[in-house]
C-alpha cells in the first residue's frame, strides 16, 4: 500500500523526543555539463562544513541526487543537442572545460528540442543511463571532490527519487495545492494563493517537468521523517525556494532556507550557461593550490576563502590572491604549533553548538570565521579534522 504523504493530516502535536533531532540537508544539484566555478565550489564547501560540523549534534542526511534532476529540459536538452550535434563523439577523454564549450553553445542556440525528442532520454534516466558527456563530468567532480575533501552524497549514483510525477501531483492535488490544466491541454501550476504565494507552473503542457517539480518528487516523500530541512541555494530562486518551503512546513519539518550567494568574476555575476570561465574553476585552481600546499591546507584554505572571507552574500569578486593568503593561513594552522589542546567529543559538541541560533544546523559561516582574526584560539586538532581536512 502506497502512503500518500501530501494527503496525510498534518501532526497537531510535535512527536516526543526520543533521541537526536534528524536533519535533512538539501543543497541545490549543479547540472553536470559544465566545470565547477567559484561559486559552485561556493555553495559545495558551505554545504559539506554545514554537514561534518552537524554530525556531532544530530542525525543528519545528506540528500543530493542528480538522478532527481536529470529529467528537466535543462538536461535533457542538452543530451539531445550533443547527439544531434556531435553524433557518436568519445568524451571519456574531454575535459569539463571542452564539454562545458558545449553546453555554452546549447544556452546560445536557443534551441527548444520537442517532448517526443526528449522523451527516450528521460525514459533511459528512469533506468538509471547517463549520457557519456555528463557520466565523464561526473567522473571529474568525484576527484576533485576527492580533493577538495567533499563528502561525496552519490555523484554517480543512481537515485531516483521517492514519488514518481503522478505521484506527487496526485499529492499536490489532494491537498488542494494543484491546478492542474492537463486534460485540457494546459499546464500544471504549483497553487499556494490561499497562503499568498504566487502560482507557479511546474509542469508544461506537453508534460516537462522543472526543476521545481522534480524537487517536489524528491522532498516531499522524504520530509515527515526529519524534524529540520536545510535547502540550501542560489538567491535567485528565493520565490520557488519560498514555495518548496511552504509545501514541506505542512509536513511536519521545521524548514529553514539558506541562500548562499554566487561569486562574482571582475565584480560582475554571470551563470555558467554564459562560460567565461578561463582558469577560475576547480580542476585549474585545485592544481595551481597542491603545486605549493598539501592536500590538508588546500582543503582547510579552500574553506576559509569561500566561506569564511567570501560570505553570505555576493558583494565580493573571486580574488585568487586572497585565495592564496588563505592557502597560506591554513598551513600554518595545521603545523604542529598551530594545533591547541585535544577536545573529546563532548568538548567539540560544545564548541560546535556556539555557532547556531535556534536552528539545529551549525551555521558554516560563523564556524569558519571563528577560525580568522588575530585573537581567534588555536583550533583543536579533533575540530579541523573532523569539520574542515
Amino acid at each position: 500500500m502506497t502512503v500518500d504523504l501530501l494527503a496525510a493530516p498534518r501532526p497537531t502535536t510535535a512527536p516526543a523526543a526520543t533521541g537526536p533531532r534528524r536533519v535533512l540537508l538539501a543543497p541545490i544539484t549543479i547540472t553536470p555539463s559544465k566545470p565547477l566555478t567559484p561559486s559552485h565550489l561556493k555553495g559545495l564547501l558551505w554545504t559539506d562544513v554545514m554537514y561534518r560540523a552537524t554530525r556531532p549534534l544530530a542525525e543528519v542526511h545528506y540528500r543530493y541526487s542528480h538522478t532527481t534532476y536529470h529529467p528537466t529540459e535543462q538536461t535533457l536538452g542538452f543530451w539531445e543537442f550533443l547527439d544531434r550535434t556531435q553524433g557518436d563523439t568519445d568524451y571519456r577523454d574531454l575535459t569539463e572545460q571542452q564539454i562545458g564549450d558545449h553546453y555554452v553553445a546549447f544556452r546560445a542556440a536557443g534551441e527548444r528540442a520537442s517532448a517526443r525528442a526528449l522523451r527516450p532520454y528521460a525514459d533511459a534516466v528512469d533506468q538509471g543511463w547517463v549520457h557519456p558527456a555528463s557520466a565523464r563530468i561526473l567522473d571529474l567532480w568525484t576527484g576533485q571532490y576527492r580533493a577538495l575533501g567533499l563528502y561525496d552524497p552519490g555523484l554517480r549514483a543512481h537515485q531516483p527519487p521517492g514519488h514518481g510525477l503522478e505521484e506527487m501531483l496526485a499529492g499536490l492535488t489532494a491537498r488542494g495545492m494543484c491546478l492542474d490544466h492537463r486534460r485540457l491541454d494546459g499546464p500544471v501550476h504549483l497553487d499556494l494563493t490561499r497562503h499568498g504565494l504566487p502560482l507557479r507552473q511546474i509542469v508544461t503542457a506537453d508534460g516537462r517537468p522543472n526543476y521545481l517539480a522534480c524537487a517536489l518528487r524528491e522532498l516531499v516523500p522524504l520530509a515527515a521523517g526529519f524534524d529540520e530541512i536545510v535547502l540550501l541555494y542560489d538567491p535567485e530562486l528565493d520565490p520557488d525556494y519560498q514555495l518548496l518551503e511552504r509545501v514541506l512546513s505542512d509536513l511536519g519539518p521545521t524548514v529553514r532556507r539558506v541562500p548562499v550567494g554566487r561569486v562574482p568574476i571582475d565584480g560582475s555575476i554571470r551563470s555558467a550557461r554564459h562560460g567565461g570561465w578561463g582558469h577560475q574553476h576547480a580542476g585549474p585552481l585545485l592544481a595551481a593550490a597542491l603545486a605549493e600546499h598539501d592536500g590538508p591546507a588546500v582543503r582547510l584554505g579552500m574553506r576559509l576563502y569561500f566561506i569564511a572571507v567570501l560570505g553570505p552574500g555576493q558583494g565580493q569578486s573571486f580574488r585568487p590572491e586572497l585565495l592564496r593568503q588563505c592557502l597560506t593561513r591554513a598551513q600554518r594552522l595545521l603545523s604542529t604549533g598551530g594545533f591547541g589542546a585535544e577536545a573529546d567529543p563532548a568538548a567539540l559538541a560544545g564548541l560546535l553548538g556556539r555557532h547556531r541560533r535556534d536552528h539545529t544546523y551549525i551555521d558554516p559561516y560563523r564556524l569558519t570565521s571563528s577560525l580568522l582574526g588575530k585573537r581567534a584560539a588555536a583550533p583543536s586538532r579533533e575540530l579541523l579534522t573532523e569539520v574542515f581536512v
